[in-house]
């Protein structure tokens, strides 16, 4: 399993922990304490959600980078684009 695929199985994982979490802290039967231990939890998932998530695009924008010097640095992401007005 690549990193990548690890990055995204943990991303998916910490998305429905956070849906549970917002799921209890809906609970109308909670203490206020239990209620900040969830809002503690939900920013606890969210701040890893995150930085998982900048693993990730790090690491996409690591290949996309290397893609590109193996392709001779030929700037095959972005196309070049021209406007054409049309003097109707």
């Amino acid at each position: 399993m690549t990193e990548l695929e690890i990055l995204a199985r943990n991303i998916d994982g910490l998305k429905k922990l956070l849906r549970v979490a917002w799921r209890d802290l809906a609970n109308p039967l909670l203490t206020s304490f239990e209620r900040r231990e969830a809002r503690h939890q939900i920013d606890r998932y969210g701040l890893e959600l995150q930085r998982h998530l900048q693993l990730i695009e790090a690491e996409r924008s690591h290949f996309r980078k290397k893609s590109l010097q193996e392709n001779g640095d030929r700037d095959v992401g972005k196309p070049k684009l021209r406007l054409v007005a049309d003097n109707c």
